[in-house]
């Protein structure tokens, strides 16, 4: 595998059973992630049909009036929906801080029903969804591709045990119910000439254990090689794009690569992006996973879990669409309050 090249790992033995493919794809990854951070899965048994109805829906959701996606609007679990230049990468920067992203995106998670104790009890990051009402089988495909890349998720789960010498189950229990988030994101078409003053993403590495990417028919990502050299990366046909983020990192202890990328739209069409973002159940503690830590490479970070680290995240890099959401509500509170005087 050359470090110029994204490798592809092709699940297709390992769904069949085929003896020796967990330990072959254990090597693959291993390597993905420590010479590149970025690798294609082919063969995962995702239906292109149902991959192409989410590209849909997210074109039909940001096709909608700004005052329908208004009313599903960002909030402090991660959820609903950003507007345009709502976030500016801070925290997982590569250090220059650019303007605000010039995309906007709608966040959906795991459906709970009313009556789980954590929406009862308003955890955060455990609310329930919100949906848009003129959007006929919106929810329906929302849902069953989130379960797709639920399973998807968790069938790779053995590949990432075995790439660190571990028991093949190590992350079952971790990931008994992972917390993930899909991420339907709309990119206009840029003007190439403020295309590096104003990126449609600017160069960032994701915080997620695992980021699982469709393949978009419009070019615009490209990754940053350990180097330093950008590569615009390619989109085999019948793949998914997987990276790791700032959570794998720290649990890896700094073994596994997240690499940096970008997003810039300079194709002259509009651009629709599906990224599903994985990681651990709820409150699981993150500590150095054993195999990456000896006597001469102590744990780096102290333990976290979810919860700990998206707060601070969002605070930091979502901070404007919080603001405005809450300055919505507070308005129409006082509206409410108005009409009833």
């Amino acid at each position: 595998m050359a470090v110029d090249e994204i490798p592809v790992l092709d699940l297709g033995p390992l769904r069949a059973g085929e003896p020796g493919a967990l330990e072959r794809l254990g090597a693959e990854l291993r390597r993905a992630f420590t010479e590149v951070g970025f690798y294609f899965v082919r063969n995962h048994g995702v239906p292109e049909e149902l991959i192409d109805e989410v590209f849909e829906a997210a074109r039909q959701f940001h096709a909608q009036p700004l005052e329908a996606k208004l009313a599903m609007r960002f909030n402090e679990h991660n959820m609903g929906y950003m507007p345009m230049r709502g976030s500016t990468t801070r925290m997982n920067a590569l250090g220059t801080i650019y303007k605000p992203n010039a995309n906007e995106a709608v966040f959906l998670k795991r459906e709970l029903p009313e009556d789980h104790p954590d929406v009862v009890n308003g955890v955060r990051f455990r609310a329930r969804n919100r949906w848009p009402e003129n959007l006929p089988g919106f929810r329906e495909t929302a849902l069953r591709y989130m379960d797709a890349m639920e399973a998807l998720g968790k069938s790779l789960l053995p590949i990432y045990a075995t790439a660190l010498g571990l028991p093949p189950d190590w992350f079952d229990e971790a990931f008994r119910e992972p917390m993930y988030t899909l991420r339907l994101t709309h990119y206009p078409q840029q003007d190439p000439a403020t295309a590096e003053e104003e990126w449609s993403l600017a160069p960032h590495v994701d915080t997620s254990f695992m980021t699982i990417l469709a393949q978009n028919k419009v070019p615009g990502l490209s990754v940053c090689l350990p180097d330093g050299t950008w590569l615009d990366a390619p989109a085999p046909e019948g793949t998914f794009l997987i990276n790791g983020g700032m959570l794998l990192r720290r649990w890896t202890n700094d073994r596994f690569l997240a690499t940096p990328h970008r997003v810039s739209n300079r194709s002259g069409r509009e651009r629709y992006a599906i990224p599903f973002f994985m990681d651990c159940s709820f409150n699981h503690v993150m500590e150095a996973i054993p195999t990456c830590v000896d006597a001469d490479n102590p744990p780096r970070y102290p333990p976290t879990t979810y919860s700990e680290f998206m707060t601070t995240y969002q605070r930091i890099n979502y901070g404007e669409a919080l603001a405005e959401a809450a300055k919505a509500k507070q308005d129409g509170a006082q509206q409410v309050e108005l009409q009833g005087a």
